[in-house]
């Protein structure tokens, strides 16, 4: 090979790899976030030690809505990055008896069953969601550190990254 082609070819790998670079940080930065969860606070939706991919872009036109599993930043330390189901969203009441979660006084629990793992069976609240702040408890309720046991209970919008999307690493699955 000649010399100016080896050059030529040099240069073409670094701009590929640049290129490559520049994507993966568009990619990460503004469209998915790609979350670890440590604990069992979410089990038999997803499992201690999967990892999550949320997508970035779910709430660009829409706001999170009761059920949506989100990855978000922790309002207690923001450096941390958690993993969630939206309960209770802005301006609402929410009070947990006998570990049952009931929204501005009603008469009947939310159907959540489908998802969490009962066990907890304490009385937490009220609480009254700020405007542009939502409420978040993890599936596995027994094991959960959420929203009823942090110092700042709410987490504000703009904390919220991204909806999960999926799940892999132990076990590939979508979430709903």
């Amino acid at each position: 090979m000649k010399p100016q082609g080896a050059k030529s070819e040099i240069i073409s790998w670094i701009k590929t790899i640049a290129l490559a670079f520049v994507f993966a940080y568009i990619i990460t930065q503004h469209i998915v976030v790609n979350a670890w969860v440590p604990s069992g606070s979410m089990e038999r939706s997803i499992m201690t030690g999967d990892r999550v991919v949320a997508f970035r872009l779910s709430y660009l036109l829409s706001t999170p809505e009761r059920f949506d599993v989100v990855v978000f930043r922790f309002p207690d330390d923001p450096s941390k990055l958690f993993v969630k189901r939206v309960i209770g969203l802005p301006g609402e009441r929410i009070d947990i008896v006998d570990g049952r979660v009931y929204i501005n006084n009603s008469d009947r629990p939310l159907d959540d069953g489908i998802f969490v793992t009962y066990g907890d069976f304490e009385n937490y609240g009220p609480f009254n969601v700020p405007e542009g702040h939502y409420f978040m408890l993890g599936d596995n309720r027994i094991n959960s550190e959420d929203s009823r046991r942090w110092y700042t209970p709410f987490v504000e919008r703009d904390q919220i990254l991204g909806r999960v999307i999926f799940k892999y690493y132990r076990g590939f699955g979508l979430i709903n």
